[in-house]
């Protein structure tokens, strides 16, 4: 039989190995949450350009709202703001590029961006200047969607990884994420007349 003096030892006993094993139970457990997170961040972004990718080859790029709406509905969202247990990703880390397949000097061809000022003045436009000329550079034909830093402009920088919880340091950065898809419509409704 156990008396009174040994059952207190075996008590603070207990007190002592679970003072010393909870704390690397609980770093282990947040250790876990946070590869997790990680995963779940790597994983999301790539559906977030596919999503915006494919809702951009069928939206017209003049409307601004419809544009935004196509950033935020990439991060499963209907106004503006951050992907769930994403942070700091939001709708303005979503940047869409239109670009046009260049023929070079040597006949091969090159994906090359389409700068904003000139673009077509509207999708009926673009589809006249791509069937006068597939590699002109001002005819839309593909579409490519990167996650990257607000005002990178075309260098996309990677996003900072902000981790959950402070306990891990950071020092990684999220994927780019691009995906790249052939236009569909452009927001081009059959009949419209081409703009000037």
């Amino acid at each position: 039989m156990m008396n009174a003096q040994q059952h207190k030892s075996q008590r603070g006993a207990f007190a002592v190995e679970f003072a010393i094993v909870f704390p690397v139970v609980l770093l282990l457990l947040f250790g876990i949450i946070e590869l997790a997170r990680l995963m779940y961040m790597f994983n999301t972004l790539q559906d977030s350009t596919r999503r915006a990718a494919f809702l951009a080859s069928v939206t017209d790029y003049r409307n601004q709202p419809a544009m935004n709406l196509v950033r935020q509905q990439a991060i499963f969202r209907t106004s503006a703001g951050e992907l769930v247990l994403g942070a700091p990703i939001t709708d303005r880390h979503i940047q869409i590029d239109y670009l046009a397949l260049v023929r070079n000097a040597d006949s091969s061809q090159t994906l090359t961006p389409i700068p904003a000022g000139a673009m077509p003045t509207c999708p009926a436009r673009n589809r006249v200047t791509c069937t006068g000329n597939p590699n002109d550079p001002h005819c839309v034909r593909f579409v490519r969607v990167r996650v990257c830093y607000p005002g990178s402009g075309t260098d996309c920088q990677p996003v900072a990884y902000q981790p959950l919880f402070g306990l891990f340091p950071s020092g990684t950065t999220l994927p780019v994420s691009t995906t790249i898809v052939a236009v569909e419509t452009l927001g081009y409704t059959p009949g419209s007349m081409p703009c000037p």
